[in-house]
């Protein structure tokens, strides 16, 4: 569960601490408050959307931290996510957001936002302001009814859904493909000719570096032969300023010292050394110069080699892997234009296998959408009476057409409910107003807490549209809930106030001439006060305080 939230320098708030408890935790205050503010830091720490205009006037950054106490399912998620765990099962969650980036941290290891999104549906639930507007849309229908239906049909969807594309693929290349004779032979006489073209050139892998090479070469042969004759000359023995003439007259003068003292000696040896170095040098750079004469006739050869392998490059790809490639492609293609009825009849009849066998997992998981409706259906229409619908006919309507199937399966989901007697059940977004649309959504988040056994539940303004009797029997369902799980709830009924485990006040106050947001807990004659202030008295009166209690009293004796 939640155990406590961290704010600071966020929005209005400059440093608030809330400790949550078990059971139900109410957060009330004036219109303007703040109250989003405290959920919103939520959805920051747990991923959502930062900015840096969140960031308190004059503070450099905002931080949000949350400390939840995890259960040992929500603790092995966690650990398969390859995200650090504590082994007390504690998890510290920091966001911290500045004007130029957001830091996210799990147990003071950095991660991603979108890891911690991942993160918020495996610790809590949430419901938004204006969430209960998505029943209006037919698609979320499908979306909620899948979702109580669990993994198996989860892993039947994720078979189907590659199914189906491959499905589509084949309708496509069909599709493709079916065009007249004329087109089809004009493609067939160019991929001949393409296939014809990369044959014939007997292309090797390689060949194209060492022509050019060797293209380079010969092309500079009149250059490199200069260079060569120079470079023999200045190394040689017959010109009278070349090194090898320098070294040979230096030679001999050493020579005739070297009996007088053997470091002249030594010197004599390294000399020679080099002389002979440069001897064979010599006689490297003349083998050389005489290689340097090449065959017209190959030049020309070389030349044309390389053109006809360039102009292939252009048209087929850079490379040898690349121009071989297309080649495999080519034939390929044009073997199924050279026996085009036969690919067509073969193609056809691989489309209509896929089909039956998309058809037949979309039956399958109607199937098991009709058998997880029923269930739902019933646990909803209970929870819809506890909720006030007296005579709420509720059923989730699973129509199957073969005709529109997709890769999510080929039925229709639609919500129908009627709630009155001798009405006929109608499509939910036809009927429904928004306070039936609030607890139709509380109806759900009910069901699915108890079948997922999610420990954190938050509700802001659960209560949009509702009053009366209806606000009493919203207010008994939160209590029942939060029996077995931990609810954070923001109102503005006193009736659902009335039932908190934990009352908190939010208030705007100004401090140092500048306007801060405020959490308090407060104590039983505390939010007896807020219960009377909820209860829309002008002033807080005698009378309304003993309203206050007993509506307190009355909420103490449901639970």
């Amino acid at each position: 569960m939640l155990e406590s939230l961290h704010v600071k320098n966020l929005a209005l708030i400059d440093e608030a601490e809330v400790t949550f408890t078990d059971g139900l935790n109410i957060l009330t205050g004036e219109t303007g408050a703040g109250k989003s503010i405290v959920i919103g830091s939520v959805n920051l720490a747990l991923g959502a959307k930062a900015d840096k205009d969140f960031i308190r006037a004059g503070a450099e950054y905002a931080l949000v931290e949350l400390i939840f106490s995890l259960n040992d399912k929500q603790n092995q998620i966690i650990k398969d996510m390859e995200l650090p765990t504590e082994e007390d099962g504690m998890l510290l969650l920091q966001r911290k957001i500045s004007p130029t980036r957001t830091t996210c941290k799990v147990n003071g290891e950095t991660v991603s936002s979108g890891q911690l999104k991942a993160l918020s549906s495996v610790l809590l639930d949430m419901y938004g302001q204006h969430e209960h507007q998505t029943l209006l849309k037919a698609s979320k229908h499908k979306e909620m009814l899948d979702e109580y239906a669990g993994d198996e049909i989860k892993e039947l969807k994720e078979k189907l859904n590659a199914l189906y594309r491959e499905y589509l693929q084949i309708r496509d290349e069909l599709s493709e493909n079916n065009y007249d004779d004329a087109a089809r032979k004009r493609e067939a006489d160019l991929l001949a000719f393409e296939v014809n073209e990369l044959e014939s050139a007997a292309l090797l892998p390689g060949e194209d570096e060492t022509l050019e090479k060797s293209y380079r070469r010969m092309v500079n042969a009149k250059k490199i032969k200069e260079a060569v004759f120079i470079v023999h000359g200045m190394t040689g023995y017959e010109d009278n300023n070349s090194a090898g003439e320098a070294i040979g007259r230096a030679l001999r003068e050493l020579r005739s010292v070297s009996a007088y003292d053997e470091n002249a000696e030594e010197l004599c040896d390294q000399l020679a050394e080099i002389d002979n170095l440069l001897n064979d040098f010599n006689r490297s750079v003349a083998d050389y110069r005489d290689s340097l004469e090449f065959d017209e006739e190959e030049f020309v050869r070389t030349e044309e080699r390389l053109n006809i392998i360039n102009r292939l490059k252009d048209k087929y790809g850079n490379t040898y892997e690349l121009m071989m490639q297309a080649l495999d492609e080519k034939s390929t293609r044009l073997a199924k234009l050279e026996n085009y009825e036969e690919y067509l009849r073969k193609l056809e009849q691989v489309l209509s296998e896929k089909k039956k066998c998309v058809l037949s997992l979309c039956a399958e998981i109607s199937e098991k959408r009709k058998a997880a409706a029923e269930k739902l259906s019933e646990k909803l229409t209970l929870a819809l009476i506890d909720l006030n619908f007296l005579d709420v006919d509720f059923t989730i309507s699973v129509l199957p057409d073969e005709e529109n199937f997709t890769g999510d399966g080929y039925d229709s989901i639609t919500f129908m409910i009627s709630t009155n007697p001798g009405e006929a059940k109608k499509p939910l977004q036809q009927v429904a107003s928004g306070g039936e649309l609030s607890r139709i959504m509380l109806a759900f988040k009910s069901v699915f807490a108890d079948e997922e056994g999610t420990d954190t539940l938050i509700f802001d303004e659960i209560d949009t549209g509702i009053s009366g009797r209806t606000a009493w029997k919203v207010s008994e369902k939160l209590g029942q809930l939060s029996a077995e799980h931990q609810i954070i709830c923001i109102t503005h009924l006193p009736q659902i106030a009335a039932m908190a485990d934990t009352h908190f006040l939010i208030e705007k106050q100004v401090a140092n001439e500048r306007t801060v947001t405020q959490i308090h807990k407060m104590n039983g004659e505390e939010s007896l006060y807020e219960l009377a202030r909820l209860l829309g008295s002008g002033s807080v009166t005698e009378a309304v305080l003993n309203n206050a209690k007993e509506m307190k009293e009355t909420a103490d004796k449901v639970k």
